[in-house]
């Protein structure tokens, strides 16, 4: 619907909600900007444009009321201020809301500062029908999230019908509904969704920011992942989305970018926040006010201090949550958003927020910027101890058996504190950011040369191993060490205490051919190659998924203390090869390949058998003394049939760089 108001100037409406609204009978604009001395309404007909000025500006709020206007409507700001040191205003540029919900118009970098063509805001009506849509409220414990990039979810996916491929829609497909419920997964953390743009260099280079880590509107989801079936609107499409995957029983956490805008550094565009209130929204150094503090990397750092500027990434989680249903966010770089801020402190108190997954990336590029078990209690954290330290034991070796069980245990040592739980870990072995699952075990060195770098973009430290030949290979031993470490890492990820995130793709072998900093691939390298998935890997991942499920004793809740305790067992016992409790020596030897550990259940009613974990990394098969009693083998990871169930009695093999589950009931 698009209504034009035939009023010729504004009434002076209210100074909240921030953003534009319709009422029913008008709509009410605001913009916040506290040092502007003239904003302007700029109302787009075809190819015209209609000024207004808002004529009341309140508590730094600007703001005016249109009778008449309504849905569909497009509109962008002229803001005039001072021309003085930390301001950027210039009164003939077109700048886009904020709270902008929904935008239309094309960017480009050539663009005049008055064009009407550029990227404007749109009114919308934002009626949805969710009828009985509940959120899941998976507890943190009983969580597995799965890291998922929404057009290369779907891209090359045969399943998905063609005209959805790639979309919101396409990421609701039965085809993709079917394939989380069978993995187990409960929750897709999807890569950013908001409005964002591919950054100067990129375009020129005729390549694009395929991750999206560069946003430009908080409010508004990314359009180029929009099929538009049936005209169907981007909101409305979101937001059918999600209420498909909650009616599966799957969650939907956003990757969200408050660190930094696409506005980038004192040299980059003027499209929004820069023109409105360069020295509010931004961290400018005491010393040079025309630069911009870069604890983000990306050239300019947003200013969480000013409480307008919180408020703006307050309410857009707001809406998130109130509006579009989501469960959950995880943080860029959220060690930027705690500086000088009371950001903690606002999300703890919000009555809305408080119940929905906080997962903060715990680092910037800032002083003091690695915030890892630093966050408080209700935040979970990426855990990159985690990441590095299995790398390092299955992979490179230059972690041992100690430092593998602080792991498996939750890494306690870090976030053991404050009341937190172990869940306040989210563990992962691949991310976005790296090496893929097969990739890991397939590259000694990263191969970035398409993203135009000379390669020298990525991290160098992968804590990778090719298993004796770079890159793809067709020795039967190089596979068959590929193989059994896949398997392996995969299996340790579902095994450890902490929330297990899996990387979208690597259950089913997912390459990029050695890229491990693909952000500006959107292409074949990148999009999930559904066609030549290996389902084997596919089956054995959901198996684990299952057993996890299965056994609480792998999710708790508690942290383990090794202590006796009612029934006179112990919640955790480490386990040596030779069939004895390890000891002190054990610990710090430097030649134990292998290590046991005996969990029993923590809720006897649910499930009163123990479960055994046998891991070895070693090159040759190893014996292990098993416990007292009788053991069921579960799981070898590397064995043909991985989850055939075999009787054990005294003693188990356990093939080379291989982890055994077994149950003893």
């Amino acid at each position: 619907m698009e209504t034009l108001s035939t009023a010729t100037e504004l009434k002076e409406g209210r100074s909240w909600p921030l953003g534009a609204h319709w009422d029913g009978s008008g709509v009410n604009f605001t913009l916040f900007s506290a040092h502007a001395e003239l904003v302007e309404l700029c109302i787009f007909e075809g190819s015209a444009m209609r000024v207004m000025p808002l004529p009341k500006c309140t508590d730094q709020v600007w703001h005016g009321y249109l009778p008449g206007a309504a849905p569909g409507i497009c509109y962008a700001f002229r803001v005039q201020g001072p021309a003085a040191p930390g301001h950027r205003f210039d009164a003939q540029r077109l700048l886009l809301d904020p709270y902008a919900r929904e935008l239309t118009g094309i960017f480009t970098y050539e663009h005049l500062p008055s064009s009407s063509n550029c990227l404007k805001a749109c009114v919308v009506d934002e009626y949805f029908d969710w009828g009985n849509d509940a959120p899941p409220a998976i507890p943190w414990a009983d969580s597995v999230l799965y890291e998922i990039h929404v057009k290369g979810a779907t891209r090359q996916h045969p399943g998905v019908p063609e005209a959805t491929r790639g979309t919101y829609a396409g990421l609701a497909s039965p085809a993709m509904l079917d394939h989380f419920r069978h993995l187990g997964i409960t929750a897709v953390n999807l890569l950013p969704v908001h409005c964002f743009l591919d950054e100067e260099r990129l375009v020129h280079s005729g390549r694009a920011n395929y991750w999206g880590y560069n946003t430009l509107a908080f409010f508004a989801p990314e359009p180029r992942y929009a099929a538009r079936v049936g005209g169907q609107s981007v909101i409305h499409e979101f937001k059918s989305m999600v209420h498909s995957l909650h009616t599966a029983g799957i969650e939907v956490i956003l990757d969200v970018v408050f660190n930094h805008t696409a506005e980038t550094d004192e040299s980059g565009p003027t499209i929004s926040l820069r023109g409105i209130d360069n020295a509010s929204y931004y961290r400018l150094p005491s010393d040079d006010l025309n630069r911009y503090e870069n604890f983000s990397g990306c050239g300019n750092t947003l200013n969480l201090a000013t409480p307008r500027v919180l408020q703006l990434v307050m309410d857009a989680l707001r809406y998130w949550v109130g509006e579009m249903h989501v469960d959950g966010f995880r943080f860029d770089l959220a060690a930027a958003l705690t500086r000088d801020s009371g950001f903690l402190t606002a999300v703890r108190q919000d009555p809305l927020l408080s119940g929905v997954k906080m997962i903060a990336e715990p680092w910037d590029l800032g002083p003091d910027g690695y915030h890892l078990g630093r966050f408080p209690a209700g935040w979970a954290e990426w855990n990159d101890r985690f990441r590095d330290d299995i790398r390092a034991f299955w992979l490179t070796r230059e972690t041992g058996v100690a430092c593998l069980a602080q792991r498996l245990a939750g890494s306690s040592e870090i976030f053991r504190h404050a009341g937190r739980a172990p869940q306040a870990g989210v563990n992962f072995i691949t991310a976005h950011d790296g090496f893929t699952l097969r990739d890991l075990v397939s590259y000694q060195e990263k191969h970035n040369e398409l993203n135009g770098e000379n390669n020298r973009d990525g991290h160098g430290h992968n804590l990778s191993w090719n298993c004796g030949e770079e890159g793809e290979s067709h020795d039967p031993e190089v596979l068959k060490r590929r193989f059994q470490l896949k398997r392996a890492l995969l299996t340790t990820l579902f095994v450890a205490q902490g929330v297990p995130m899996l990387q979208g793709g690597d259950e089913l072998g997912r390459t990029q051919s050695g890229n491990n900093n693909a952000y500006c691939q959107d292409n074949l390298l990148t999009w999930i190659d559904w066609p030549h998935a290996d389902t084997g890997l596919i089956a054995f991942t959901a198996r684990l998924i299952k057993l996890r499920n299965f056994f609480p004793q792998l999710r708790r809740s508690a942290w383990l203390t090794g202590e006796t305790k009612a029934r006179g067992k112990r919640d955790i016992l480490w386990w040596h090869p030779d069939g004895r409790e390890m000891g002190w020596d054990d610990w710090h030897s430097s030649h134990l390949e292998a290590l046991g550990l005996i969990l029993d259940p923590e809720d006897t009613e649910y499930n009163s058998q123990a479960l055994l974990v046998l891991i070895n990394r070693d090159a040759e098969a190893r014996c292990f003394h098993l416990p007292s009693g009788a053991w069921r083998q579960l799981c070898d990871s590397s064995a043909d049939s991985p989850f055939a169930p075999l009787e054990k009695q005294i003693t188990t093999t356990l093939s080379s760089r291989s982890v055994q589950l077994l149950s003893q009931e």
